[in-house]
């Protein structure tokens, strides 16, 4: 094979996931280079993120990736050791406990069946076995919930993007310091990325990991991606009542909260569609907690109406307005320009498995252990939602 020069757009999670897992693979004969705006990561996704990982999907897809996703991080030490400097990415497999009302029983009970054919750890407790097991939760109005007892919890989303970085950096990849800004193209393929400062990067396979400003590299082609940045503000806050081992809780707001380090706690939720505006500034909606997530919280633990809020951030989550899911694969009107991205939240937990896969991809020409076909890029031209029913 003859070697490959490989441009990634994007040196978040994904794209530095990609190059790592091309890197890695003795099949490969080429060169990588990843290109990324800010290496300071301030307003990246993959640093600004709540860094949690589950099994508690509603699509088998996504289920296979969080559990590749989960042996990943356990094993992140050695897989991302460089130089006797092995990053330690604080996992912590506290679960996921999915609450239901009346109304959501039904898909809570339909998602675990799926879960647990495919392995995942999931036991579902009745309110009663809720109150036993946490007993500063109100569980009044609820119906069911499902709690991972392994292979859920959350971990240190910087460690894990910087210890990929500095692992394909060991391998060989070229990170350079330059935002993308056009292709050489004739329509049907691209010869060069061009970025700023008047430079250009000949490239075999040009690889859109953009996150949320993925629809800008696409837009230079004329193709429509339906991927936006959307913001999402995540709120910390302590509580004087010891709260005891708390999982990340999803009430059936959508509302979520999970400790963070020995005595505080981090929250937040999506904003209703008609408050959710694309390319919103980077600061805090303080509103949000006042009017939706204290009362919420409160309601739920109510050890938690006197809870003080301390700090908070934003985020953008790339948003896939089609479906809400990754996008991965090659576009067909362009055979050398491949997609992965749009995530919608959970993008860091799958970064291990899209990066084996668009490698995959890349190198072998096919998926060789995860099949991605149900992300692929193509569904969205046929108009063929994936849907996923457990979005947070």
């Amino acid at each position: 094979m003859a070697p490959q020069k490989i441009v990634i757009i994007g040196g978040g999670a994904i794209g530095s996931a990609i190059a790592y897992f091309l890197l890695s693979d003795p099949a490969f004969a080429g060169m990588v280079t990843v290109l990324e705006r800010d290496p300071t990561y301030t307003q990246a996704s993959s640093a600004l993120s709540a860094s949690s990982i589950r099994q508690q999907f509603s699509s088998p897809i996504n289920i296979e990736l969080s559990r590749f996703g989960i042996e990943f991080l356990r094993q992140a030490g050695d897989l991302l050791e460089t130089g006797g400097d092995r990053p330690n990415v604080s996992l912590t497999e506290q679960g996921y406990l999915f609450l239901a009302s009346p109304a959501g029983e039904p898909d809570l009970r339909a998602n675990h069946r799926l879960q647990c054919s495919l392995g995942a750890d999931i036991v579902l407790l009745e309110p009663a076995q809720l109150q036993q097991r946490f007993a500063w939760l109100d569980c009044q109005d609820l119906a069911l919930g499902a709690l991972g007892l392994s292979g859920e919890g959350w971990f240190d989303g910087y460690s894990l993007l910087q210890g990929l970085r500095r692992k394909a950096r060991a391998l060989g990849a070229d990170y350079v310091t330059a935002a993308a800004c056009g292709f050489v193209s004739d329509g049907s393929h691209i010869g060069a990325v061009l970025a700023q400062g008047g430079l250009s990067f000949p490239c075999d396979v040009v690889v859109n990991a953009a996150g949320p400003c993925a629809r800008e590299p696409a837009a230079w082609l004329g193709i429509d991606l339906p991927v936006r940045a959307r913001r999402r503000c995540v709120f910390v806050f302590r509580c004087p009542t010891p709260i005891e081992g708390a999982p990340l809780l999803i009430d059936p707001s959508g509302v979520y909260f999970r400790p963070e380090g020995r005595d505080q706690f981090i929250c937040g939720t999506s904003p209703e569609p008609a408050q959710d505006p694309d390319d919103l500034p980077l600061e805090v909606d303080h509103a949000l907690f006042e009017t939706t997530l204290w009362p919420t919280l409160a309601a739920r633990v109510p050890a938690f109406e006197a809870l003080r809020q301390t700090s908070a951030w934003a985020g953008y989550y790339e948003f896939n307005t089609f479906d809400q899911n990754g996008i991965v694969g090659f576009c067909p009107e362009v055979p050398n320009f491949m997609q992965a991205n749009g995530f919608s939240g959970h993008g860091l937990q799958h970064a291990p498995g899209i990066g084996r896969g668009v490698a995959e991809r890349i190198v072998h020409g096919a998926y060789r252990t995860l099949d991605l076909a149900p992300l692929d890029f193509t569904r969205i031209a046929a108009g063929k939602p994936m849907v996923e029913r457990n979005v947070v």
